[in-house]
């Protein structure tokens, strides 16, 4: 089993914490966006993957209609009532499994409580999606606690329902998705309109590389809907100058986005660019996954992170550090901000045979920079979340 160290700490907090076995256990991993940013609420395109990081949440049903739930890497408890999950201001953490569970039991009329706990090894703020983690695990296992069976898209809706009105964060659908869609050695690539999704192979020649700076991430400080924002209303000026319809920056080509963003604000201009670029990137991106070309894929990746840099504005300077000095590693092929941005991971595609000295390379440039090394690990895509 993946991470089984961390299930073997679960159990064995369930059983001290609760006094018995739970019931049933899910694991949900985390993702890495390797490329195409920003552009799930753009209705878009995005190659993602689940990876060999997650998060298991255990429960049992309780007697009355009283949940409570345990974070085990705090050892904190907290209540709720089944007829009351509202969002908390306190121990916000609990805000993604009371959201996922109010979406669950919506108009089922479930009255009975759960003991719940979670315990998982994603790095929080790094950049790769502990909260639809646990948003994911959370909805496999309570929906076979009380048997309620959804698909894997309305499960990923619940889970964004969630970030939305629980979390404060309006994110879109990818991280979600990618945790649930996982296959080992491959990639998700998502039509985000159509929300169909499909593995993709990368070969034996990749891997990737997660170089977590320990900068700031956090999005529901406003910087991520505030970016939202901005293509929305590039989307809404497209649409009235362009004789095809547009209801998303899906609909634009970079080609119109050039004729006709004269009257745009040019910081919205700036933003629009981005996820048209991206979409770009992908479709190109996908095939030369197909013709075997993981050098020109790479450079996509780091196409990918200047757009981010330059256009989006959701960079950092610690990681353009990691990006500049990826450029001059041997062995690798592309890096690029993983994620939301404004902090958190670079990821990066390197042969695995160079993984041991890129990693090295990469830690020891970044201390050059800021006195200590940045966390590199090894990421391999993974299954995605499943029953344990």
């Amino acid at each position: 089993m993946v991470n089984q160290d961390v299930y073997d700490a679960l159990l064995a907090q369930y059983r001290s914490h609760y006094g018995k076995e739970p019931e049933v256990v899910a694991y949900a991993p985390g993702r890495i966006e390797v490329l195409g940013n920003h552009t799930d609420y753009n209705e878009g395109f995005v190659f993602s993957a689940a990876i060999n990081y997650g998060t298991f949440f255990a429960a049992s049903k309780a007697p009355g209609s009283t949940c409570r739930l345990v974070a085990g890497d705090l050892r904190r408890e907290v209540q709720f009532e089944t007829g009351a999950v509202t969002a908390s201001t306190t121990d916000t953490w609990q805000n993604y499994v009371k959201g996922t569970f109010a979406g669950l039991i919506e108009g089922r009329g479930v009255t009975t409580g759960f003991d719940g706990m979670f315990l998982g090894n994603i790095p929080l703020g790094s950049g790769l999606s502990s909260s639809a983690a646990l948003e994911m695990c959370t909805g496999l296992a309570l929906g076979k606690l009380y048997g309620i069976e959804v698909d894997p898209v309305t499960m990923a809706k619940i889970g964004q329902h969630a970030e939305h009105a629980y979390a404060g964060c309006k994110c879109g659908l990818l991280d979600q998705i990618s945790s649930l869609a996982g296959k080992q050695g491959m990639l998700v690539k998502t039509d985000f309109r159509s929300v169909v999704y499909e593995n993709v192979p990368m070969g034996p020649d990749a891997c990737f590389l997660m170089c977590n700076t320990h900068a700031k991430h956090a999005l529901v400080d406003g910087a991520y809907d505030k970016l939202r924002a901005a293509c929305e209303e590039a989307a809404a000026f497209f649409a009235k100058r362009l004789r095809h319809p547009v209801t998303h920056l899906r609909d634009v080509s970079m080609a119109e986005w050039a004729l006709y963003k004269e009257g745009l604000d040019p910081a919205v201009a700036a933003c629009a660019a981005h996820p048209i670029g991206e979409d770009e990137r992908v479709l190109a991106g996908a095939k030369l996954l197909e013709q075997g070309d993981l050098a020109g894929f790479g450079q996509l990746m780091f196409d990918s992170h200047e757009s981010s840099r330059v256009l989006f504005r959701n960079s950092c300077e610690e990681l353009d550090t990691v990006v500049e000095a990826a450029k001059n590693v041997p062995g690798v092929l592309g890096a690029r901000l993983s994620g939301g941005g404004f902090g958190g991971s670079v990821v990066v595609l390197v042969h695995p045979r160079d993984a041991e000295t890129a990693s090295a390379a990469l830690a020891n440039a970044y201390a050059a920079r800021y006195g200590k090394p940045c966390a590199v690990s090894v990421i391999t895509p993974s299954e995605g979340a499943h029953l344990v």
